[in-house]
């Protein structure tokens, strides 16, 4: 599938350096093609990374997708340059009256603040409020996942010990989701974080279906019953060495922090990361995208509800 994004947007250089099809606007505009309208909004503060590895994981679905990018207004990114987020991210008051078939949340290095104290956190509730009735399915990773599962269902996170860092297998619980068709029995997926949600809270929701865990890593996947809500723990899209980025950036400010687990062979960083998760990632993102949001949504998304 092509992914369709601005002509002049920095991932496109990397897209088309991988063999990813990549359409361009003006290319786009020649087609009589319905595209799938999703909206990232993206609270990392290495943007262009992020975007990045999300299209890289929207590319290989039957369909053309249309992606935009959101930032939010109540906060100041300091780490993307500023011509960046000018030419290629709107807010949510440009687009608050369109609709989506699709939308990400992606995480943010905000867990150890309480959600309230998080400076967007208002303007966040207002999206993910919008969402209900502008969005067909939405994702929400890691941080995102737990500001999700709190604000639309009072799920709690729990700080963790030590942070869980590294690359976890993980198992369906629900072996017949779409979510998971195709996945073997053991499938691998990066975590870096502190916080954690707790199963025990997923279960008592009459209105969540619990569907991947991993004995290191605790919840991974929970959906909505309506499948209009997803949210995960853990990130999939991460690229080979965003963990031993993470690893090096913290070590070189003296920061005590172990070694990520089952990633660097031997344990030990002199050696390059190995990549188990890759497959498995492209095809969740696939799946999500199929099953979840092009089957399923509206073919004239005013009707959406």
């Amino acid at each position: 599938m092509p992914i369709r994004i601005p002509d002049s947007l920095p991932a496109r250089a990397v897209l088309e350096s991988e063999n990813i099809f990549v359409m361009t606007e003006f290319r786009a505009m020649h087609q009589d093609i319905r595209p799938l309208n999703v909206l990232i909004l993206n609270l990392m503060p290495t943007k262009i990374v992020t975007e990045t590895q999300l299209l890289r994981k929207l590319s290989n679905s039957p369909l053309q997708v249309q992606v935009e990018l959101l930032q939010t207004a109540s906060h100041v990114s300091h780490n993307t340059d500023a011509d960046h987020l000018s030419s290629f991210y709107t807010t949510f008051g440009q687009i608050k009256d369109k609709k989506y078939d699709g939308m990400i949340i992606t995480g943010a290095p905000v867990e150890n603040l309480d959600f309230a104290d998080v400076d967007y956190w208002e303007e966040l509730c207002q999206i993910m409020e919008w969402t209900k009735t502008h969005v067909h399915s939405t994702l929400h990773i890691c941080w995102g996942a737990q500001a999700g599962l709190y604000y639309h269902y009072g799920i709690p996170k729990y700080s963790l010990a030590k942070k869980l860092f590294g690359v976890f297998p993980h198992k369906a619980v629900k072996v017949q989701s779409p979510l998971f068709r195709g996945f073997d029995d053991e499938f691998f997926v990066p975590h870096s974080r502190y916080t954690e949600n707790r199963a025990e809270d997923i279960l008592a929701q009459p209105e969540l279906e619990l569907l991947a865990v991993s004995e290191q890593a605790g919840v991974f996947a929970v959906k909505s019953e309506d499948n209009r809500r997803f949210f995960i723990t853990g990130h999939p899209e991460y690229d080979a060495g965003t963990l031993a980025n993470e690893y090096f950036r913290d070590v070189n400010k003296g920061l005590d922090i172990q070694v990520p687990d089952n990633y660097f062979p031997n344990d030990d960083p002199a050696n390059p990361p190995e990549v188990k998760w890759r497959s498995a990632a492209q095809l969740f993102y696939s799946n999500w995208l199929n099953y979840y949001v092009y089957q399923t949504t509206p073919y004239d998304l005013r009707t959406l509800e």
